[in-house]
């Protein structure tokens, strides 16, 4: 077994990748090489250490060295300074890790501090394409656990004890979706893992199939054997292709290593798993449109009941989880259903993988208890909104969710308080807002993303949200009249009460929690006919100072309209209000700050 003084962990996740991590380790290994020390310092390629913004990020252990936004000509210092002389290179760290003459490790960053893994456990720790040091952090010893040493039944109360409950939406309790499944009579069952992730913003399943995707693979055989499934099928987004590539290594390992296939670890029982791609359709996060896509027909949902425990794949008995429940299942079964039970709240336990990004600090994947409050993920972990900006507010849910605002903030974070304040956890997407968002702009924006997405199947979905968005669009071009607004709710709650799916039903709920707590925006929007944050372009108007003005032309040159008049170096220019199609080209070009916007 080769040993090594030091480790050096580089991030392998998509948001590295695509900065260059790749070309950052080629460059490792020839300076490793260069000062002969290819056989004291291993480079290792991770998964997702979380805090994208900070990426690429590279982590030099035993000392837990943080560096953050690392480029190819760092890495001969680092290499020199650090590895071959021992000397951290204080200057290229994250900027909190260095404190006054003290350096923090990772695990001292006010990032990380307030966080509990347990979904993200291997991520950032292992290399996800080697087998062998996911089986070093314990793997697959639960599923060896569950089958030599527990019955099905003996499983599935565990993840009941646990009270784990569903990651990717509704939030239902994962131990009765699992006895039910057992419970359902039948010839051939199947297990499915919901990997097709298409919350803007979310990239939370994602980060976990890249990072440590044996986790699902152990998961699944657990849930097989709870269960009575020999087959399992795991469906993914094809716009995931790191994620995809992991997840065919681990299955392709697990396989040679007899972990999955038939007598598995010794026993009679056999299970095996295979990869289903999507082709982005952001309806086929619903249950019953992945189980027919994964069929091969049309992603359309199926009216329910029955549901998928009963009636799934080709009609038969179906497990369905995402991949951040599954993710939990390992652990559960290797530290006990208490261990999982004491965190959280009393009816959401354990932990929550949220993807925090928008107007943030710090953005990036963060798992915390179930009860934090949501100051704490913004403020403590998340670092605060940039530029000294105020808070506006935190949109929860993706699509599906709703608007939180400031006086909510001390809120834990669980999921009977999300929906409570017309929001809800989803798969864990978590936007933040601060004063320059037009909260009837980001209604618009998330509902023109969910008509898009529709099937078409059921008319309360195909047709009343298309109905809704014309009516925010006219709103947003200032030709919105107020009785518009009591259209919006009555249509709103209509779809809710009719539509087919959870898509259809849930649909509505950003329009409806930014009337509940921007009203007045609306309002603004219909007999002032202002935007208030100054995004809508229907409603905004670009005047020139003439104090102000150099006479210059530079405004009329990049005008794409020619709606900007003036002769240059003897007149202030002026707009031509019904010419200008209010893109601000002419306000950017401007280097006197004379044009502004109303």
């Amino acid at each position: 077994m080769e040993i090594f003084r030091s480790h050096v962990l580089i991030c392998g996740g998509t948001g590295c990748t695509s900065s260059g991590s790749e070309t950052l380790i080629d460059t490792f290994n020839k300076e490793l090489e260069k000062n002969g020390l290819t056989n004291e310092v291993k480079i290792v390629k991770t998964g997702c250490f979380g805090l994208c913004e900070a990426g690429p990020i590279v982590i030099v252990y035993p000392e837990g060295a943080f560096y953050s936004h690392v480029k190819v000509e760092d890495i001969k210092r680092i290499t020199e300074e650090h590895l071959l002389k021992g000397r951290i290179v204080k200057d290229l760290l994250f900027k909190e890790a260095v404190e006054e003459d003290q350096i923090r490790s990772i695990n001292e960053v006010e990032f990380y501090k307030k966080q509990k893994r347990v979904a993200l456990k291997n991520c950032g720790v292992i290399n996800p394409e080697d087998i062998r040091e996911y089986i070093a952090f314990d793997g697959y010893k639960a599923l060896g656990k569950a089958l030599t040493e527990m019955k099905p039944e003996d499983v599935i109360d565990a993840i009941k004890k646990s009270g784990l409950r569903g990651r990717g939406g509704g939030g239902f309790p994962s131990g009765l979706k699992w006895e039910f499944t057992y419970k359902a009579q039948n010839d051939q069952k199947y297990v499915a893992c919901n990997a097709d992730e298409g919350d803007p913003g979310a990239f939370m399943d994602r980060s976990v199939l890249e990072g440590d995707p044996h986790a699902i693979v152990e998961a699944m055989a657990i849930a097989g054997y709870a269960v009575g499934a020999d087959q399992g099928y795991v469906y993914v987004r094809a716009e995931y292709p790191i994620a995809v590539n992991r997840l065919q290594i681990a299955i392709d390992q697990a396989r040679e290593y007899g972990l999955l296939g038939k007598n598995i670890f010794g026993t009679d029982f056999a299970f095996d798993l295979e990869i289903r791609l999507g082709a982005g359709a952001f309806v086929c996060g619903e249950e019953t449109a992945l189980l027919n896509s994964i069929e091969g027909k049309r992603g359309m949902p199926r009216p329910r009941p029955p549901f998928p425990a009963i009636k799934g794949l080709w009609e038969k008995p179906t497990l369905l989880n995402n991949v951040e429940t599954y993710a939990n299942v390992a652990q559960i079964i290797l530290n006990g259903p208490e261990w999982f039970a004491s965190m959280g709240t009393e009816k959401s336990k354990g932990t929550k993988v949220f993807a925090l990004g928008g107007k943030i600090n710090n953005t990036g994947l963060v798992e915390i208890p179930m009860g934090t409050t949501l100051k704490e993920v913004i403020y403590e972990i998340g670092g605060g909104i940039p530029n000294g900006k105020a808070f506006k507010a935190v949109q929860t849910g993706g699509p599906s969710g709703g608007c939180i605002t400031a006086d909510y903030l001390e809120t834990p974070i669980d999921y009977d308080n999300l929906i409570a304040l017309g929001s809800m956890m989803g798969s864990g997407g978590m936007i933040v807002m601060d004063e320059d968002n037009c909260m009837v702009d980001i209604a618009r924006f998330f509902l023109d993303f969910t008509v898009d997405e529709s099937c078409g199947k059921c008319p309360p979905c195909r047709i009343g949200t298309k109905r809704m968005l014309e009516i925010l669009d006219k709103i947003t071009s200032g030709q919105g009249e107020l009785e518009d607004i009591d259209k919006l709710e009555k249509l709103a709650a209509n779809i809710k009460a009719s539509a087919l799916c959870g898509l259809g039903q849930t649909a509505p709920n950003p329009v409806l929690s930014t009337l509940r707590y921007f009203r007045d925006e609306y309002i603004a929007h219909v007999t002032e006919k202002r935007c208030p944050a100054g995004v809508c372009q229907g409603l905004l108007s670009y005047t020139v100072t003439p104090e102000l003005c150099k006479k210059c032309g530079i405004c009329a040159n990049k005008c794409p309209v020619n709606c900007i008049d003036g002769v240059k170096g003897k007149e202030v220019y002026k707009i031509d209000t019904e010419k200008c199609i209010k893109c601000g080209a002419c306000m950017e070009a401007c280097p006197f700050k004379a044009i502004s916007k109303k």
